[in-house]
């Protein structure tokens, strides 16, 4: 793996880290940052929001993820393009990626893609004030999805659970993350991207170090423990990585994770997965106790995801399976 990386099979991988049944197994970095490099892995970042918001609701501060989203923003009504349903979107909505606002990344012509977003100045305005989605005939809708939901790729919901988590809390999201997550897993200097209204961007941008992003990983293949400590509930690790909503046949979306099953020459691998642009990953395969972080500079490479899961599938999986499953 690392000559094929070298020689450029996979572009510009920067960082590849591995760890097994909790035990560091593999360390390489492709790039001049090394070791202490905080590696801007886009929206993987989404993935940590949803672990703030599982502390916040283990606090208390946030009643839980049927809590109405509109309900901490009242200084915004009257909202553009009001409907009673807007009231009915919660924090599970934005989680699973699945509310009602007509929001898709994947649409460049999308009332909510992100990109329109960046271009004014409050985003969580910009967010609540976009219309009910359609379902024309092509699409179904949540009443004939999988889990009920109708999943669609939406920067602008995991950007507004960072002002609920700072509503609930009374904390700024970077401060809250220091205290209850990085703080206690002993990470290193993080480093946050801010909106134009100075709060903490919760969809894409954190800097982390790539062995700081394998704690993360390593934290919920344990059920939420880190170092014989507590630190998220088991419900909210199972909750997370449960099917949610359907993202497509081989896919499927927890609570701001992905949940597929990656095809080897030996069948089927389940796997968990922090994405971000440019097939940067923080993927956890809980039957082998594996967990890899892969980060990238592929950020304009064509099918960077595939890339990254060639690179796992090719071969990581298989030796894993060459070592057996203890």
């Amino acid at each position: 793996m690392t000559a094929a990386i070298e020689k450029g099979d996979f572009q510009r991988v920067t960082s590849v880290v591995i760890a097994r049944n909790g035990r560091l197994v593999y360390e390489h970095y492709f790039d001049e940052g090394g070791r202490d490099a905080r590696r801007n892995t886009r929206s993987v970042t989404k993935t940590v929001t949803g672990m703030l918001v599982g502390l916040a609701i283990g606090d208390r501060a946030l009643t839980s993820v049927k809590s109405s989203v509109t309900a901490f923003f009242p200084e915004l009504q009257p909202l553009q393009n009001p409907d009673p349903r807007k009231d009915r979107i919660t924090v599970e909505d934005f989680l699973t990626m699945s509310s009602l606002l007509e929001c898709n990344d994947s649409n460049s012509y999308s009332r909510g893609n992100e990109e329109r977003m960046y271009l004014i100045e409050d985003w969580v305005r910009f967010t609540l004030d976009l219309p009910i989605r359609g379902f024309p005939a092509w699409e179904s809708p949540p009443a004939r999805s999988p889990h009920g939901r109708s999943w669609s790729y939406c920067t602008a919901g995991a950007t507004t659970l960072g002002p609920i988590i700072q509503r609930a809390t009374g904390k700024t999201v970077q401060d809250y993350a220091q205290q209850r997550l990085f703080g206690p897993m002993q990470f290193g200097p993080v480093e946050w991207q801010f909106t134009p209204k100075g709060d903490a961007m919760t969809g894409g941008g954190l800097g982390l170090r790539s062995r700081d992003l394998l704690k993360l990983g390593q934290l919920y293949l344990d059920g939420g423990i880190w170092q014989g400590q507590r630190l998220i509930s088991a419900d909210w690790v199972r909750a997370s990585t449960s099917p949610q909503a359907q993202v497509d046949d081989q896919t499927d979306y927890g609570y701001l994770w992905w949940i597929k099953r990656l095809k080897t020459a030996q069948g089927e691998e389940l796997a968990w997965l922090m994405n971000g642009m440019g097939g940067n990953k923080v993927v956890v395969f809980p039957r082998l106790h594996i967990v890899v972080t892969i980060t990238t500079t592929n950020f304009r490479v064509r099918d960077a995801h595939g890339l990254s899961e060639r690179l796992l599938t090719d071969f990581v999986l298989p030796a894993a399976g060459a070592e057996g499953d203890d």
